[in-house]
């Protein structure tokens, strides 16, 4: 059933976001107005994007064990499969994506790219999961000098997270990956693969991948991301919809955020049973199912969260613009939380960057 969900992205328009480029976007500008919660009409159908990733496992456990699809009632859900999260981006920009779970990254240069008019976020998912993995005999920071490190997508958050750390050691990386060390962009599949071919000396990427390059290619974790954060929390994946979608059907963004929040209640409420669905759908989309040691450890380092922890967004958007794959720019607005916190009866911090009302 999860296949035939799946259905290709349509030709991207002019309007499509290069993957790891910015164009110039204007700091000021007016700030965006909340938009309404209420009015609207009902959605046909919604065009949903996550990843087949651990971290993603709000989308993954949502969509597989129907909890959206119950929460939608006659609105038809849709699926779409990516990989990182600038190629998600691309399919919001060119209108063949009405929602996605995406990292803080690629939602900032979506952001940033149309000048503050494309996305909105209004939900968190996930805290947690993302880790550099590196060969053995790789045990201090310094030694990463001259090594090639892969990332999933280049502007995507573990690609952002990765060149920050670089550069907080003093290496220099330019936009491309060249530099001090080398920053290679690549699926994580091919990740794996080229790991153990002693191809690539590491990589920064989310779970379950993270553990499979632990577990399956004897690799050793050199940063847990969740130790360079204040109490280990920060926003590794949370629910953006277009600007425009949300405008026009705000009705049915509510039940997808309901969906989203029961979602988490669930796996928090019975972790073993989200384990096996997890476990199920995550087969069912990349053809092999993972060895339980590899799903134990990565859902062990995640947590599911409704907040979208706003606060290490901001400070994520800081990393990216320094690193020029992002233009620098006011994100105020970025966040509409109306609904969340209508779902969930209580005030959510969106840091400041709210939409006005």
């Amino acid at each position: 059933m999860l296949r035939r969900l799946r259905t290709s992205l349509l030709a991207l328009s002019a309007l499509a976001l290069t993957a790891g480029c910015a164009t110039s976007a204007s700091a000021g500008g007016p700030v965006p107005s909340a938009l309404p919660t209420t009015g609207g009409t009902a959605a046909a159908e919604l065009r949903l994007g996550y990843f087949p990733n651990v971290t993603h496992a709000t989308a993954v456990y949502g969509e597989a064990a129907g909890v959206f699809a119950d929460a939608l009632e006659g609105t038809a859900l849709r699926t779409q499969v990516f990989t990182a999260g600038p190629s998600a981006v691309e399919a919001l920009f060119a209108g063949s994506l009405d929602a996605a779970y995406l990292g803080p990254n690629p939602a900032v240069n979506a952001f940033v790219k149309s000048q503050g008019e494309a996305v909105r976020i209004v939900a968190g998912a996930t805290s947690g999961g993302a880790s550099l993995v590196v060969r053995p005999g790789i045990t201090a920071p310094e030694q990463l000098a001259g090594t090639r490190i892969a990332t999933p997508q280049t502007g995507g958050t573990q690609d952002i997270a990765l060149r920050h750390y670089l550069s907080e050691q003093g290496f220099a990386v330019d936009a491309t990956g060249a530099g001090d060390v080398t920053v290679l962009a690549q699926e994580n599949a091919t990740t794996l693969t080229a790991f153990q071919a002693g191809d690539v000396d590491g990589a920064w990427v989310p779970e379950p991948w993270a553990s499979r390059l632990v577990l399956e290619a004897g690799g050793t974790v050199l940063v847990d991301e969740r130790d360079l954060w204040p109490g280990g929390d920060f926003v590794t994946t949370h629910l953006i919809v277009r600007t425009d979608f949300l405008r026009d059907h705000p009705e049915t963004v509510r039940q997808l955020v309901e969906g989203s929040v029961e979602s988490n209640r669930q796996i928090t409420a019975n972790p073993e049973k989200a384990k096996q669905v997890v476990d199920d759908a995550l087969a069912e989309l990349t053809g092999k199912p993972l060895a339980p040691a590899i799903l134990d450890r990565a859902l062990a380092q995640i947590r599911s969260t409704d907040d979208p922890l706003a606060t290490s967004l901001a400070t994520s958007a800081e990393h990216a613009f320094a690193t020029g794959l992002v233009t620098q720019a006011d994100l105020t607005g970025i966040y509409d939380l109306s609904l969340l916190r209508e779902v969930l009866g209580r005030d959510i911090d969106d840091a400041r960057l709210g939409a006005r009302r």
